[in-house]
């Protein structure tokens, strides 16, 4: 029998309807279990960690992510497998930050939650928890299916990493544009192995550092150079995410190229990713975007803005050398980009 730890953080999966207040509020995982009996009936030997009080996605931070990953280092022995419970709005960064800090991770971390709390009629929570359980307890000749940190929603399993949140109605609320699904759940649960990434031979090695004096330039037609320069005017700023037309393209304009060389000159790191959800950067393409290059942009390639901060607060958070950095942040580390040779 699977042995899995159920860690409770919070979010939508977590509320119920107050007839007081006319409002979701809050409820304790002994609620979420009295409204899925099912769980008794997996054959799964379940446990759980819950926060007191539960978070709400929006107030996710960095210190979280930390202290998520600590509860896995601390009882990844005993456990074959870890399911979270999460509010679905940041459910993507924490499941992109967790790739990163997992290192050499060998077994499944999977995220859920759903749209609609657990004690509605109509709700996905019941079918989200179930399905990652299972996934999360599934072996195949004792080798575990998907030794990686997994998102999991309405029916489909994705790479945390490649994953994002696009709709705020719809049960199918993620979505994966750059890569294939890991799995899909339908009479039975179909596993594409070959997207899969290897089981590490290697013991997992948990980091817990992250630099977050960083900042997201997003720019836009019109943008102002007050505007720019108020966002790149941190101080001690470490790293920028760039968010940029097309296959990395931005403005020529010389007082927007100056602002970018002045903050990379103070020795900070500023990674170019596209502001398409679908697609991939090409540094040197276009023209516009040339200018990029010779500064020292660097590029983000194919990775979701939420696996490129968080990946960025991460690799700064090691404290190498800059052009080990750099190096880093344009390398695979945990499936979430596909380097330029691979088109």
């Amino acid at each position: 029998m699977s042995k899995i730890l159920i860690i409770y953080t919070g979010g939508t999966v977590g509320m119920i309807y107050d007839d007081k207040t006319k409002a979701l509020r809050p409820i304790g995982f002994n609620e979420i279990r009295n409204n899925l009996p099912e769980l008794y009936r997996m054959g799964i030997d379940f446990y759980v960690y819950a926060f007191n009080p539960p978070i709400d996605s929006s107030d996710m931070q960095p210190e979280i992510w930390v202290e998520l990953a600590s509860i896995i280092e601390d009882r990844y022995d005993r456990y074959d497998g870890f399911v979270i419970l999460h509010g679905s709005d940041t459910m993507s960064f924490t499941a992109s930050a967790l790739s990163f800090m997992l290192e050499n991770l060998s077994k499944p971390v999977i995220l859920t939650g759903s749209q609609l709390p657990i004690g509605k009629i109509r709700t996905d929570a019941k079918e989200n928890i179930i399905t990652a359980m299972e996934i999360a307890a599934t072996r195949h000749n004792g080798t575990v299916m998907v030794p990686e940190v997994c998102i999991y929603f309405d029916f489909s399993l994705f790479r945390g990493n490649r994953s994002k949140k696009y709709n705020a109605e719809k049960f199918e609320a993620f979505y994966s544009m750059n890569y294939p699904a890991l799995a899909e759940a339908g009479i039975e649960i179909k596993y594409k192995n070959q997207y899969v990434l290897p089981s590490p031979e290697q013991p997992l090695k948990v980091h817990k550092e992250l630099e977050t004096n960083v900042t997201v330039l997003k720019i836009f037609p019109g943008i102002t150079r007050k505007a720019v320069e108020a966002t790149l005017g941190v101080p001690g700023l470490k790293g920028v995410l760039l968010e940029t037309f097309g296959s990395g393209n931005t403005t020529t304009q010389s007082w927007f190229v100056e602002s970018l060389k002045k903050v990379i000159d103070n020795g900070a790191i500023i990674v170019d990713i596209t502001q398409c959800d679908g697609g991939s950067v090409e540094l040197g393409k276009y023209e516009t975007s040339q200018h990029l290059q010779k500064i020292g942009v660097i590029s983000g390639h194919d990775m979701t803005f939420e696996a490129a901060i968080t990946k960025l607060m991460f690799v700064l958070g090691l404290n190498l050398p800059l052009e080990e950095t750099k190096l880093l942040i344009e390398t695979s580390l945990r499936g979430e980009l596909t380097p330029a040779n691979s088109y």
